[in-house]
């Protein structure tokens, strides 16, 4: 039996406009609310992220967030 799908936990969260955007279209084409989208990605973040691309893309943004920040 699947279990239900609730909304426990509500947060506020600060995205870029480019993120937020890219979030609003996932959500669209997977017809999903964004929190309902949210919830997929991070249940199931092991098996859709490719880890290589991952950390090379986490290390690059590490490195240019500060810049982004000005």
């Amino acid at each position: 039996m699947p279990k239900r799908f609730r909304l426990t936990r509500r947060f506020n969260a600060a995205m870029t406009e480019d993120a937020y955007r890219r979030l609003r279209r996932f959500a669209a084409e997977a017809g999903l609310d964004e929190g309902e989208a949210l919830s997929f990605l991070f249940e199931h973040f092991d098996s859709v992220i490719d880890e290589e691309v991952f950390t090379h893309r986490l290390r690059q943004f590490n490195s240019e967030l500060e810049a982004r920040k000005r």
